[in-house]
């Protein structure tokens, strides 16, 4: 059974309108409506989660998804600071960030060796090594964990090499559910160019090479990450994502969720200049 049936997941953001495939303009592509303001209430306990139980966790465990090149994690540096300069204490995550087992992949990824199946299970290991000793701790001790991906981003990969959709939500059916999940969407076209400018050689995987897709390493990029955003689309509308526009300004797009976030955690200002450490992502 997958991981949400029978099971809504609880959100603070009303659902958003899925972006199309093909939009006229990056305007009609995206649709954004603000969260309720309401307590956090996580559903460890609905779950199944070993050994947690829902009162113990006084945190706010909020994520960001979007394709590669959308800009997550640099709206994770500038978000986090922003908190931190409002009083909170916060505590990040990301993929292949698990003590455990995180050298292991980065290495596996990095031969091209491994196969489809085998890299969804260590994925996985990942982040639930991340959840029991990284996330469940700092959400018991109040802290606003910022995920910079999270189990969204391992179903969608798995579901586009063609692991089975049931088995995929099985694997997480004990994990923990975010209060907020934002997504921010961007066409791939607008994604590669980000990528490129970062660093001229495109990541193996994150063109999809491993499904041979295209001789062409543009082509697959766009072609992986279109069968990826789509994924995103329909997990958007299955659990309550906000859908932002990523394709504006880092500036923009900040204050956005700023917006967003003040409103969920009751913070009265959304000023905010980044420091000198960070200005050079203020665009």
């Amino acid at each position: 059974m997958p991981a949400t049936d029978n099971k809504p997941e609880r959100q603070d953001g009303a659902p958003a309108a899925a972006a199309p495939e093909a939009p006229e303009s990056p305007r009609e592509a995206f649709s954004v409506t603000p969260p309720a303001v309401t307590p956090p209430v996580h559903a460890a306990a609905s779950y199944g989660l070993p050994a947690v139980k829902r009162e113990e966790l006084s945190g706010h465990l909020i994520v960001i998804e979007g394709t590669d090149g959308s800009g997550r994690s640099t709206q994770i540096a500038l978000l986090t600071e922003w908190l931190e300069s409002q009083g909170f204490a916060v505590q990040t995550m990301g993929l292949r960030r698990s003590l455990l087992i995180a050298k292991d992949i980065d290495s596996l990824l990095a031969q091209n060796t491994v196969t489809r199946f085998t890299l969804a299970l260590m994925y996985a290991t990942d982040f639930y090594d991340q959840l029991e000793n990284r996330i469940i701790p700092a959400l018991r001790s109040g802290m606003v964990v910022l995920a910079d991906r999270y189990l969204y981003t391992l179903i969608a990969r798995a579901v586009v090499r063609g692991i089975d959709r049931e088995y995929v939500h099985g694997i997480y059916d004990l994990a923990l559910r975010p209060d907020i999940t934002f997504f921010l969407n961007v066409r791939p076209e607008i994604a590669f160019v980000r990528e490129f400018r970062k660093s001229p050689a495109i990541s193996y995987w994150e063109a999809g090479r491993d499904m041979a897709l295209s001789n062409d390493l543009y082509e697959s990029f766009i072609k992986y990450q279109t069968m990826i955003r789509k994924e995103f689309v329909a997990l958007a509308k299955r659990h309550n994502f906000v859908t932002f526009n990523g394709e504006g300004t880092i500036r923009a797009v900040n204050a956005d969720f700023r917006k967003r976030i003040a409103a969920y955690l009751g913070i009265r200002s959304t000023r905010y200049q980044p420091s000198h450490a960070l200005s050079h992502l203020w665009q």
